[in-house]
């Protein structure tokens, strides 16, 4: 009886010997693991802090250019103000001041833009801390954007072209440098990718714009009509006007160009544009209104 109760202990102390080192293999697994996990939720927390940080300075960027928008725009209003209260006679200053004024106008649009990027900025920070915890990207293709649609397969889709605000902001940088072949790309790239935002009807204009630099005025003309045309509704308009008549009158083509101005003045009578398209005819002698047939005259 002993030698069996001998024998039986012999077989379990075979038996715990050999399944010590698989509980300690199994142990030694679950820390790895452990320290895995911590050092993913520790780099979580180093990209939350990474984040909040740039967050903090783009809002502040953004409050500062929202500022000086806010300083361009009564700076321009007081322009406005003074050039309503010179004397339509005196031709050289209103011009002056109307040249400032839509110099003050691509600046605000520009820092416009900008307020509109650093907003973008803001929203792909704030999606990359939401896409920390969503689901891993598609075998074979890319992850898909938040609300896109599935992508079927797994196939890497085609290259969509950057915001329109980020092509608008480099196209006036561009342009107020002077660098016209590159502004004038940049503004078509806006117009071609984005016909239907508001900023494409800046963009036909500021086409226009480096086309009457260049003393290119039959393609200003062009581009000017569609402003008029396809983005009526547009701030660039009255100035489209204004420079289209200057455009056909540095062409010869004098009676088309008051007939332009003409329309400038009636259409936006209020306008710094209305005021400089006066002085532009008082400069040339020409009456302000077409003259009216009189209901005396005789044949």
């Amino acid at each position: 009886m002993r030698r069996h109760i001998l024998q039986i202990s012999a077989v379990a102390l075979f038996a715990l010997s050999g399944a010590v080192p698989h509980a300690f293999a199994v142990s030694k697994e679950m820390v790895q693991l452990q320290t895995q996990v911590q050092q993913l939720q520790d780099m979580v927390q180093h990209l939350q802090t990474s984040n909040d940080e740039r967050m903090g300075v783009i809002v502040n960027l953004v409050q500062q250019n929202t500022e000086n928008v806010n300083r361009m725009m009564a700076s321009v209003n007081a322009l406005q103000t003074s050039l309503k209260t010179e004397n339509e006679q005196r031709g050289t200053s209103n011009t002056q001041l109307s040249t400032q004024i839509q110099s003050l106008n691509d600046s605000v649009d520009e820092l416009k833009t900008r307020i509109a990027n650093l907003t973008t900025q803001m929203q792909s920070i704030q999606n990359q801390m939401q896409n920390v915890n969503g689901p891993p990207a598609q075998p074979g293709g890319v992850a898909p954007a938040p609300g896109a649609p599935p992508n079927p397969g797994g196939q890497a889709m085609a290259p969509q072209a950057p915001p329109v605000d980020q092509i608008y902001q480099g196209a006036l940088r561009d342009y107020n440098s002077a660098r016209y072949p590159v502004a004038a790309s940049e503004f078509a790239d806006v117009i071609h990718y984005y016909p239907q935002d508001p900023l494409a009807g800046n963009a036909q204009f500021y086409l226009g714009e480096i086309a009457f630099r260049q003393g290119q005025f039959a393609a200003a003309v062009k581009s000017y009509d569609a402003v008029l045309e396809q983005y009526s509704g547009n701030s660039k308009a009255p100035a489209a006007e204004l420079r289209k008549g200057q455009s056909l009158i540095e062409m010869g083509q004098k009676d088309a160009g008051v007939r332009e101005l003409r329309t400038l003045i009636s259409r936006y009578p209020n306008t710094p544009e209305a005021l400089e398209g006066r002085s532009k005819l008082n400069g040339m002698g020409v009456r302000i209104s077409a003259s009216k047939p009189s209901a005396y005259s005789t044949n």
